[in-house]
């Protein structure tokens, strides 16, 4: 599957100006990524000083995002992009709200750690919590990587990973529905665990977003509200039209 790439432009200064915004991007992601793994270990292990420290950091990524989105304003108003460059900024910008609003999640998690101190750690309540964790923070790398490298391959093996995010959360709440009915004096704090547990849920649906962007990005292709059969169908009749 093809990529494209920067630096074609007669412009210097324009092909500097749109690898920066990729660079910022991926400094976002990074951010994003430690607050999610940060989050996701104070709320395992009851820790919290680290869920605290998760929830006063929120404000660093909202600021990346507006001075991204700010950036990405000024480019098109200087450079009018088309094409490629066009699909790069649009790319760029839905990208970062998404980002964001993994932040958001993050930051939930954290304070929901916070919330829930004092009891035992959850990964004795509750089994795949760990797991589903693991699997939310691999998809948001892979995502990341796949935008790095506009490497539509790996944007759709990681399309395709939310369904095992999804599974997951069925399953723990499964349990969870369990543990209310044997001790109905627990449910606040179950639900509590549950809106983390939602958190997850809606990272790993971020995560696929993202995924969907850069195969919009390098092909050119909205795949939103699309399923993962006709993705790869679309995908396939893009790398082999027909003569």
């Amino acid at each position: 599957m093809g990529k494209i790439t920067i630096g074609h432009h007669i412009s210097q200064q324009f092909n500097t100006e749109l690898e920066d915004i990729r660079n910022r991007v991926m400094a976002m992601g990074g951010l994003v990524e430690q607050q999610l793994a940060d989050g996701v270990q104070s709320l395992v292990q009851a820790d919290v000083e680290l869920g605290t420290l998760v929830a006063s950091r929120d404000y660093q990524v909202n600021a990346m995002e507006v001075g991204i989105d700010e950036e990405c304003t000024q480019i098109i108003a200087k450079r009018q992009p088309t094409a490629s460059d066009l699909r790069l900024i649009i790319a760029v910008v839905k990208t970062i709200t998404d980002l964001e609003r993994i932040g958001d999640e993050a930051e939930r998690i954290g304070r929901m750690a916070v919330k829930l101190a004092g009891r035992d750690t959850l990964e004795r309540r509750f089994d795949g919590l760990s797991s589903m964790a693991d699997h939310v923070r691999q998809m948001l790398h892979a995502a990341l990587d796949a935008f790095a490298r506009t490497d539509v391959e790996t944007a759709v093996e990681t399309w395709h990973k939310d369904r095992i995010v999804d599974g997951e959360y069925e399953n723990l709440l499964a349990q969870i529905n369990d543990y209310m009915m044997e001790d109905p004096r627990g449910i606040p704090w179950a639900l509590d665990i549950l809106w983390s547990l939602r958190a997850l849920e809606r990272i790993g649906d971020r995560c696929r977003n993202i995924c969907e962007y850069v195969i919009y990005l390098v092909q050119g292709k909205d795949v939103r509200h699309t399923s993962l059969q006709d993705v790869q169908q679309e995908l396939e009749d893009l790398d082999n039209p027909r003569t």
